[in-house]
């Protein structure tokens, strides 16, 4: 894992785009191989004309070609002036809790507490720990993304081809997810679908603030109650569009906010959860369906809930 960082210059560079980096859109590949520069003005040397494929000007969304040559003009970065490996205990956790893997995907019951990457003060997230723990892998890319305290499954690509497949399948309904949620209060139905729009707006921190709003997404989940306890619900939940913190926003829509959340949660309810030894928020995405992007099986996985999350529910009995 990377921390403190300090600067360098590079010089031109001229890369050729290999089979590893093919298809991806120049401004995302830039966004990666320049880490430290910000968005802005690497959009900006790329209006410029500064970057080249080819010889040629490119727009930012051009896709890369196997064999491109890429031209990066001089450019200053952020240098991490230390490497620290990732521990042996989160590194034995990571591979302990594959839930499959093969020569083109991987999926990992992802810990709560660390981002899926690294970024908005993260110095490193599942995936570079992954890259830096499997050097031999030379392809891997995070399918989708989960919050930083959700645990459950999480899918990497191992091949550029799948990435695409299985971002399709995101795009449109090929992929089914429920996930584990524990409700502050009785919530006394048994399903239900929020349909509430979403609306999402950005901090100058870079983390996203989402609320209903009529001007937003549309967004749909499905709630049903598994558990009623004294103080909380525990739920299912059924994403059927992929917002950003869709869950957490339509639970509290629902006036039931997710036990432990800090952004979306009543601060008296967490303090009380708090005292009973809820240290995280109870959000675990249990169960992933969708066909293999080579061989076209369908896939069903399960990440058992963490051992820490069926204690605290033993103690809701």
């Amino acid at each position: 894992m990377n921390v403190e960082a300090s600067e360098k210059f590079l010089k031109v560079q001229l890369i050729e785009i290999s089979d590893a980096t093919e298809g991806q859109r120049l401004d995302n590949f830039l966004i990666k191989i320049l880490k430290g520069v910000p968005k802005s003005r690497i959009y900006r040397i790329i209006r410029k004309g500064e970057v080249r494929i080819n010889k040629g000007r490119c727009d930012a969304k051009r896709k890369l070609i196997l064999g491109d040559i890429v031209r990066v003009p001089p450019i200053r970065v952020a240098e991490k002036a230390e490497n620290i490996p990732v521990p042996a205990y989160l590194k034995s956790n990571l591979e302990n809790n594959i839930l499959f893997e093969d020569d083109v995907i991987l999926v990992i019951n992802k810990p709560s507490g660390y981002a899926v990457h690294g970024g908005s003060g993260v110095s490193s997230g599942i995936i570079e720990m992954l890259r830096e723990i499997r050097p031999d892998n030379r392809f891997l890319e995070l399918v989708h993304r989960i919050d930083k305290d959700t645990s459950g499954c999480l899918i990497i690509a191992k091949k550029r081809s799948a990435l695409r497949q299985l971002h399709e399948y995101f795009r449109g309904d090929g992929v089914k997810k429920s996930y584990l949620a524990l409700l502050v209060g009785r919530w006394e139905e048994k399903k239900l679908l929020v349909d509430q729009p979403l609306l999402k707006k950005t901090n100058q921190g870079g983390g996203a603030n989402v609320r209903v709003h009529k001007t937003g997404k549309p967004s749909k989940t499905i709630f049903r109650q598994l558990s009623l306890y004294k103080n909380a619900t525990l739920i299912e939940a059924r994403p059927l569009t992929g917002r950003t913190h869709q869950i957490r926003v339509h639970a509290l829509w629902l006036g039931h906010p997710l036990v432990g959340d800090e952004r979306y949660g009543f601060e008296d309810n967490n303090k009380s959860f708090r005292k009973k030894g809820y240290k995280r928020m109870f959000l675990h995405a249990e169960k992933l369906q969708f066909a293999h992007p080579v061989t076209g099986e369908l896939l069903k996985l399960i990440a058992p809930l963490p051992v820490e999350l069926q204690a605290l529910l033993k103690i809701e009995e």
